[in-house]
């Protein structure tokens, strides 16, 4: 009798409560972590085994390993059209996943999440998108490669994202037929020659 004695006076002592208001308290309690878990989870489903449906039961074979998914060396492409770019633009899950900076094409499929259909940068696909990146735009007026008309500061801009892309995209080719519009009508002392 004295453990039961002492347990009702420590429970009061700490609480403050009755022994009767803290046990109905605590029998509450459970009531509603057993109500909030079925909400998400059966309770029947929790004791059970997850079952494996590529397993064969039948013959006690294990089940075969998921394959990871195959990673595609970059195709290199060379010359681009604009148009020809935009083939790849993620709608065909068999070509790479391809986005333009000042006319040097890159292979963004690494980033599908992102630059792929739904990502939040999907729209930059297939796309030569230097003046959209140069402005921060999502606007799609501005998925070209024009660059009249930018400030310095968004041409810094611009570079920063041109070295993000080489760090971490191969190039897989150059879009030609556009010089005047990525270069803003200015042809670079190198294309010159060539």
């Amino acid at each position: 009798m004295g453990l039961y004695a002492t347990a009702m006076e420590t429970i009061e002592a700490y609480t403050g409560l009755s022994p009767a208001a803290f046990f109905t308290i605590s029998a509450a309690m459970v009531v509603v972590y057993k109500i909030v878990c079925s909400m998400f989870v059966d309770p029947e489903e929790l004791d059970k085994k997850p079952i494996d449906a590529r397993s064969s039961i039948a013959t006690n074979q294990p089940a075969p390993q998921p394959q990871p998914p195959t990673i595609q060396e970059p195709v290199q492409l060379g010359d681009v059209t604009e148009e020809e770019l935009r083939a790849y633009n993620g709608s065909d899950p068999n070509k790479p996943l391809l986005m333009a900076i000042k006319g040097k094409i890159y292979d963004v499929s690494g980033s599908r999440m992102f630059y792929g259909p739904g990502g939040p940068y999907a729209l930059f696909a297939g796309r030569e998108a230097s003046r959209a990146l140069a402005l921060m735009s999502f606007d799609p007026r501005d998925l070209n490669g024009n660059l009249e008309g930018l400030s310095e500061h968004e041409l810094e801009v611009l570079q920063d994202w041109e070295y993000k892309f080489m760090e971490k995209y191969v190039k897989v080719g150059q879009l030609v037929g556009t010089d005047q519009a990525v270069n803003g009508g200015k042809v670079e002392e190198s294309e010159k020659h060539d």
